[in-house]
């Protein structure tokens, strides 16, 4: 096993969309960035409205090259645990260490943001359940046995207002809930390793999905993608964290990207976005109780 000497970050679910922005903005910070998702050509998925859609893990870590780091393409399925304990392995084995893990791997159905009742929505859309929050408690698992020992790492989960209002349902509100409340339990358990949790509300993305749902769902979207964030914010902000003295302050946090970059001074692309927090709602306040 070799140690790296360039930080490294896995972002899970990169084909495409904010898993890709994330990783494209790591890498041009001069990260190593492992990129998973199951997408190796172009096709295999599809869009809202059964379009192929863009993107594959290999033309992301193609990008994160380009962009002057080092991308490094891993096909996994989130929902098979024994191919995310061998990625795990494989970053260990090459790279010795693991600096950032972003939890963005989810489930998409089709009918996500069809506005019916989830009973009317096949049973199988409760797969984001699986591959979304089951699976980033796994990949956390995993994450937390490479970062502890080292004494450092950030474990972030990509997260939504959807957390808190009625958003595509209740399947994808309980995903968005869940990792909320992940960050914030998992830095009770990391309190004092080095390692830090945080999870982050993106706001409306300027991703490939949402550009055609745009397209399909014009009354919905027009005025949302006016002041949608570019997929690469989110990858800017989590990389500030890292190397930000106030790291604590965030720690265990639901934090708002808006909000955290005004804080921060990091502008998406020269501009400020709102932070949707008075129509949609902020974070819930957590109990400092601990039970055991």
């Amino acid at each position: 096993m070799t140690t790296s000497k360039q930080p490294v970050a896995l972002v899970t679910g990169a084909s495409r969309g904010a898993g890709a922005g994330i990783a494209r903005a790591l890498g041009s910070y001069g990260l190593r960035v492992y990129v998973t998702g199951r997408a190796e050509v172009v096709g295999e998925a599809k869009g809202w409205d059964g379009a192929a859609l863009p993107g594959t893990i290999h033309s992301t870590a193609a990008e994160v090259t380009a962009a002057g780091g080092e991308g490094i393409a891993l096909r996994c399925d989130h929902a098979d645990d024994e191919r995310v304990r061998e990625v795990f392995e494989q970053i260990a084995d090459e790279s010795g260490r693991l600096d950032m893990l972003v939890n963005n791997a989810t489930m998409i159905h089709p009918e996500l943001i069809t506005p019916k009742p989830f009973w009317e929505k096949p049973l199988d859309a409760v797969g984001i359940i699986d591959v979304g929050l089951r699976s980033a408690y796994v990949a956390s698992w995993y994450a937390a046995r490479l970062m502890v020992p080292k004494g450092a790492g950030l474990i972030a989960f990509g997260s939504s207002f959807g957390a808190n209002c009625y958003m595509h349902g209740p399947g994808y509100g309980a995903q968005k809930a869940g990792i909320d409340k992940f960050a914030h339990d998992m830095q009770h358990d990391l309190a004092g390793t080095g390692v830090n949790a945080v999870s982050i509300w993106m706001g409306p993305l300027r991703t490939e999905r949402a550009l055609m749902a745009a397209e399909v769902h014009p009354e919905q979207y027009e005025d949302i993608m006016r002041v949608a964030e570019n997929p690469e914010y989110t990858g800017h902000l989590l990389h500030a964290l890292t190397v930000a003295d106030t790291i604590d302050r965030y720690a265990g946090k639901t934090v708002v990207a808006a909000e955290l970059g005004a804080e921060l001074g990091i502008s998406d692309a020269g501009e400020y976005r709102p932070s949707h927090r008075e129509m949609l709602g902020g974070p819930p306040e957590r109990s400092p109780a601990v039970i055991y």
